[in-house]
C-alpha cells in the first residue's frame, strides 16, 4: 500500500494577536497549518485573509515564504499516512478551497476555549480546529477531546507526529535549498 507524508507546521509570527494568544496558552507556537507536500508549498489553515487586518479571516492557502512568516519561529512535524487518508485530506481541502468564501475564522470558538465552552459554528474554524478536523475526518488522528477544544499543543503531541525541525522558518528553507542543491550536484557528477 502506498504511503504519503503530511506535515504539521506550528508557527509564531510575533504579531500582537499571536502574543495575546500566547498569554493564555503559555505555549511558544500558537498557529497551526497543514502541509500536503514536503516542500511546504501546499500549506493550508484558517487565519488572516488580509495581512493588515487580523479580524478578517477564513480558509487560506498560506505562502510561508513571505509576509508574516519571513521571521517566524516554527516547529515542523511529519506523519506518514495511507494513500486513502491522503486523498481524503486532499479532497476535503480542495472542496474548502473551491468554496472558501463560505468559510470564516471562528474567533468565538477560540474565546470558547478560554472559558471551556464548546462553540461550534457552521463553516467556521480557528487554525488548530481546522487541522484537527481534517486529520480526524481522514482517520489520521482521533482526539480525546472535542475538536472545538484542540490547540496547536494538542496536535503536536498527538501520536503519529514526529518533530523534524524547530527554529526559524527562513533557516529551514535555506537548509532545504542547500540540501536540494547538494542532491542535484551528486546526481550530475
Amino acid at each position: 500500500m502506498n504511503q504519503r507524508k503530511v506535515y504539521l507546521l506550528l508557527t509564531d509570527t510575533g504579531t500582537i494577536f499571536t502574543r495575546m494568544i500566547r498569554l493564555f496558552t503559555q505555549e511558544p507556537l500558537n498557529h497551526a497549518s497543514l502541509a500536503l507536500d514536503d516542500q511546504l508549498f501546499e500549506v493550508f489553515s484558517f487565519g488572516r485573509k488580509n495581512m493588515r487586518n487580523p479580524f478578517i479571516g477564513g480558509f487560506i492557502k498560506e505562502n510561508i515564504r513571505s509576509g508574516l512568516f519571513k521571521q517566524a519561529s516554527c516547529a515542523i512535524y511529519c506523519c506518514t499516512v495511507s494513500e486513502i487518508q491522503y486523498q481524503k485530506m486532499r479532497k476535503k481541502i480542495k472542496q474548502m478551497e473551491m468554496n472558501k468564501q463560505k468559510y470564516r475564522y471562528n474567533l468565538l470558538g477560540l474565546i470558547g476555549i478560554l472559558f471551556n465552552i464548546e462553540i461550534e459554528r457552521k463553516n467556521a474554524f480557528f487554525c488548530s480546529q481546522f487541522v484537527a478536523s481534517i486529520l480526524n475526518e481522514s482517520g489520521v488522528i482521533f482526539m480525546n477531546k472535542p475538536i472545538a477544544f484542540v490547540t496547536p499543543h494538542d496536535l503536536k503531541t498527538s501520536t503519529p507526529f514526529e518533530l523534524i525541525y524547530e527554529g526559524k522558518l527562513n533557516v529551514y528553507f535555506s537548509m532545504e535549498m542547500k540540501s536540494n542543491n547538494q542532491s542535484y550536484l551528486l546526481k550530475t557528477m
